[in-house]
């Protein structure tokens, strides 16, 4: 990731899973981790989860919204969809070459 965008951080995979499920729209801390289960098959953990919410929005990646009943939704920014944007198009890349070579090795 080059520094206009910005960078996911240390730990990315939580980082890139948190950002693809508020792609979908604002969520609160327990529907993130019940999508990102979803949409990995992982289990994200409060302390990794909070931990990487706090550094996301650091970053100005995600901000906080009012809370809804004891419940802090977040929501991706402009320079976050652009950083989730990237990151994605890289990991399609990435893929798309090792499925080539894979390919070419049979």
């Amino acid at each position: 990731m080059t520094e206009p965008l910005g960078e996911i951080g240390r730990f990315a995979e939580p980082s890139l899973f948190i950002l693809a499920s508020l792609s979908e729209g604002p969520k609160h801390g327990y529907a993130i981790m019940a999508d990102v289960e979803a949409i990995s098959g992982g289990h994200l953990g409060p302390g990794t989860l909070y931990a990487a919410l706090a550094r996301l929005e650091r970053r100005g990646l995600i901000e906080a919204l009012e809370p809804e009943e004891r419940r802090r939704p977040y929501r991706l920014t402009g320079l976050g969809a652009s950083v989730l944007r990237a990151q994605l198009q890289g990991l399609s890349d990435f893929a798309k070459t090792g499925l080539e070579r894979l390919g070419d090795a049979r």
